[in-house]
């Protein structure tokens, strides 16, 4: 079994001296005896910086000018030329890098250096740091350096210009892996702000060759250090808006670099980790490749061994769906009393073995055991109408016990609620190799009754093992049909019709469609299995799902809709919530198709004259409690097939009525732009199930929206929640209160009539609330250009 977690240790500059002072026999220098001695320990890698303390002096020393009474012009003069010749050719000096040979960079997570500020308010320092960083991964990719840790980003207000350097390094070496130095949220906001000081944000000192003008407020900076003095966080809760900070720099870096997926995260969890469960839950739908753990992480338990507080167990459990690299730090310090360094690479050894995600896929029977390989895979749903599956097909799909035993638990409920007869008519609608004919059977055998199945089929090669089954094992209590349910005929009218053509949507391996042909087999009391099915939908975040749809580059591959088995996915919407409390649940009902249906006009055969009783539209309000960015929609399915036996794929009820089903994966629904949504917004999905003559397709739409409040002018006072035309959008008062996009849902004001004085009254009044629109989508798969079931 492949592990879930890598793990690597930090080599400093000090551990390479040390060394290097040591001997370093039998290898010819430090960083390859350092190397050995860390693989014979266990690790996959080791984590190093790329340069040393004589770069960033010299780097210093050209870029950064001295104050004037500090310097003397020819000094000036000098560093400005010397600044200049490295500006048209930047170089190393030997003594400036930790490597230089192709074998000591076999193993190495190099980490760019971390005091570059490519995000600095000094154009200068800004421009320089630039040069010095493309210096820097110019000189990993000549030693073979396959993954290079980038300085972390510190400037709210610059961070697109950070962005804009990483993305050119991205351009200019090719296959290089860049991973961007995060923590989960800025530390300083549970800082005391008397502790704060001026000069806590790193580079406001450093003057570059040219200094501007202090700029206008801006957000405020990230500071990330390397350790966090003891006493220094305190803890209260803080407004989510500053736990978004890092996130969204990360979304604006990974939009800039055009979502490459060469372009990862190290998630820096130096500071101890927010109660927030939003802020932690969107890290699981980015592509954290790297995460960094100090010895400062952790607690000592009662023996002195360290261990991780309960909160960030939790998180690293379930983040070991990302497979990432630990990257251990400080270990050798003797931070704790017992256990030495080896105890913190056993304790994450300890977590991958203990994480939910991780049992589940070695559990033989569970969705995740099944799935592997298949996790975020991007799969076009099925034709069943216009194309014949394979043997391998049918017989991946016959591997899923608990959907079969639900069926033959439905059939049996079904005849044992038949009145007795002398002889019960069955009929398998698509019985593809046989296994729902096998589940009848036993069904019938259980309810002691006696009854004779027809077996519909229209694959010739599976008609073929039909014929087999029922010459070997079935005998004369079956009968089979050859065609397509729509155009044959039976002998004779059934009481119970079986099928097996339900979709990851419920209805989009076209369902309806093919029941339409089949119900005219049942008796007028006769009974469908499944007798209902419901689509439901949800927004989702999931950058990894963004980029394989879009992949291909051309526009069918974001218009389709796909099966794909979740994993880095982060579903945005909250329960309830919203302007009035308008917003339906996390994850919300499209439509629903039940079986028979009795109120379609048909022909002389009983077919529809027409497809237009299977359109549906649907037009969803998701609340947003936690900013995020919507990559698509999530969509799931549940059927009734006779009673209170179902099968479901919904996540919050899956558990209870088909635990571990395999047959469906959920259906994602990709935007052709991602969408951002603030903490607290709305965004209203709207989507369509349409048909012609010929074919059957989906399209989807969607719009967001902010709360606003109004005070309603004294000679038009309105108690209404809406609106006063009615409607959902804010009315044209002036605004009392605009909440912040990153306020937490949590924390902000509640989403109620206001209560303002009136100037004309001694009693308060109401305010209306309303919403006001922030974005839109473009209207996907229009006339079912890109992507369509055919008929």
């Amino acid at each position: 079994m492949s592990p879930f977690a890598t793990l690597a240790t930090t080599i400093t500059l000090e551990d390479i001296q040390n060394k290097a002072k040591g001997g370093v026999a039998p290898h010819e220098t430090a960083v390859l005896a350092l190397s050995a001695d860390c693989q014979s320990q266990g690790y996959q890698a080791i984590c190093l910086p790329l340069t040393t303390t004589r770069w960033q002096e010299r780097w210093k020393n050209m870029c950064i000018m001295p104050s004037v009474e500090d310097a003397r012009n020819d000094e000036v003069m000098a560093a400005d030329k010397e600044a200049e010749a490295w500006r048209k050719s930047p170089s190393f000096l030997l003594d400036e890098v930790t490597i230089t040979r192709l074998d000591e960079a076999e193993f190495v997570l190099a980490m760019a250096s971390e005091w570059l500020r490519l995000d600095s308010d000094d154009d200068w320092v800004r421009h320089d740091s630039g040069i010095a960083l493309r210096q820097e991964v110019a000189y990993a990719s000549y030693l073979n350096v396959h993954t290079i840790i980038l300085p972390p980003p510190r400037n709210r207000s610059q961070v697109a210009s950070y962005a804009r350097v990483i993305n050119e390094c991205l351009k200019t070496v090719p296959y290089m892996q860049f991973s961007v130095r995060l923590p989960i949220y800025d530390p300083a906001v549970f800082q005391s702000k008397e502790a704060s000081s001026p000069k806590s944000h790193g580079d406001h000192e450093w003057s570059g060759a040219s200094s501007p003008p202090h700029a206008p407020a801006t957000p405020p900076n990230l500071a990330i250090s390397s350790s966090y003095p003891s006493g220094s966080l305190r803890s209260t809760k803080a407004p989510e808006g500053e736990l978004n900070a890092t996130w969204e720099m990360w979304d604006i870096i990974r939009n800039v670099c055009d979502y490459s997926m060469r372009l990862t995260l190290a998630l820096d969890l130096t500071p101890p980790l927010p109660a927030n469960a939003g802020v932690l839950d969107r890290w699981v739908a980015e592509p954290v490749k790297h995460i960094i753990l100090p010895a400062s992480a952790f607690i000592a338990n009662s023996k002195g061994y360290p261990v991780l507080p309960k909160g960030t167990q939790a998180f690293l459990r379930q983040s070991m769906i990302h497979r990432p690299t630990f990257i251990l730090s400080a270990v050798r310090s003797g931070l704790h009393a017992q256990g030495g360094e080896a105890a913190y690479a056993q304790y994450v050894k300890y977590l991958e073995k203990s994480s939910p995600p991780v049992q589940a896929s070695r559990t033989e029977g569970t969705v995740e055991n099944f799935g592997q390989g298949y996790q975020d895979y991007l799969q076009n749903p099925l034709q069943p109408l216009m194309d014949n599956l394979q043997s391998i097909t049918y017989q991946t799909f016959e591997q899923d016990p608990v959907k079969y035993h639900n069926y033959e638990e439905a059939i049996y409920r079904a005849l044992v609620d038949l009145s007795d007869s002398d002889r019960i008519v069955m009929c398998v609608a698509g019985a593809g190799r046989g296994p729902l004919v096998d589940r009848g059977l036993e069904a019938v055998r259980r309810s002691d009754k006696q009854a004779f199945i027809y077996v519909l089929e229209k694959n010739p090669t599976a008609w073929i093992t039909l014929q087999e089954r029922r010459a070997r094992d079935w005998g004369s209590s079956v009968e089979l049909v050859f065609g397509d349910m729509r155009h044959v005929e039976l002998p004779e009218k059934v009481d119970i019709l079986v099928s097996e053509l339900l979709g990851s949507f419920g209805d989009n391996e076209l369902s309806p469609e093919c029941l339409d042909g089949a119900t005219r087999f049942l008796k007028p009391d006769g009974i469908s299995i499944p007798s209902s099915y419901t689509a439901y939908l949800a927004p989702l975040s999931s950058s990894k799902l963004y980029n394989a749809a879009r992949e291909s580059r051309e526009l069918k591959g974001v218009e389709t809709p796909y099966v794909v088995m979740f994993q880095n996915v982060n579903l945005l919407s909250g329960d309830g919530g919203g302007v009035g409390g308008r917003c339906g649940p996390k994850i919300q009902e499209c439509w629903e198709f039940a079986h028979p249906r009795r109120d379609v006009a048909v022909d002389d055969r009983g077919l529809p004259f027409t497809n237009s009783h299977n359109v549906r539209a649907a037009r969803l309000c998701f609340h947003i409690p936690h900013a995020g960015v919507m990559h698509g929609f999530a969509g799931y399915f549940e059927a009734v097939l006779y009673g209170h036996v179902g099968l479901s794929i919904h996540p919050q009820r899956m558990e209870y009525t088909s635990k571990d089903m395999l047959s469906w994966f959920p259906l994602f629904f990709p935007l052709r732009e991602p969408l951002y949504l603030p903490s607290n917004s709305e965004v209203q999905v709207s989507i369509w199930r349409l048909t012609n003559d010929r074919q059957v397709w989906y399209e989807w739409y969607a719009e967001s929206f902010l709360p606003v409040f109004n005070a309603p002018s004294p000679v038009d006072q309105s108690e209404d929640v809406l609106g006063p035309d009615g409607s959902f959008f804010a009315s044209t008062s002036t605004h009392v209160a605009v909440p912040s996009p990153l306020i937490d849902a949590v924390d902000a004001f509640p989403l109620t009539p206001r209560s303002v004085t009136s100037k004309t009254s001694a009693e308060p009044v109401k305010s209306a609330c309303g919403v006001v629109k922030i974005g839109q989508t473009a209207l996907h798969n229009p006339g079912g250009r890109s992507s369509w079931i055919g008929l």
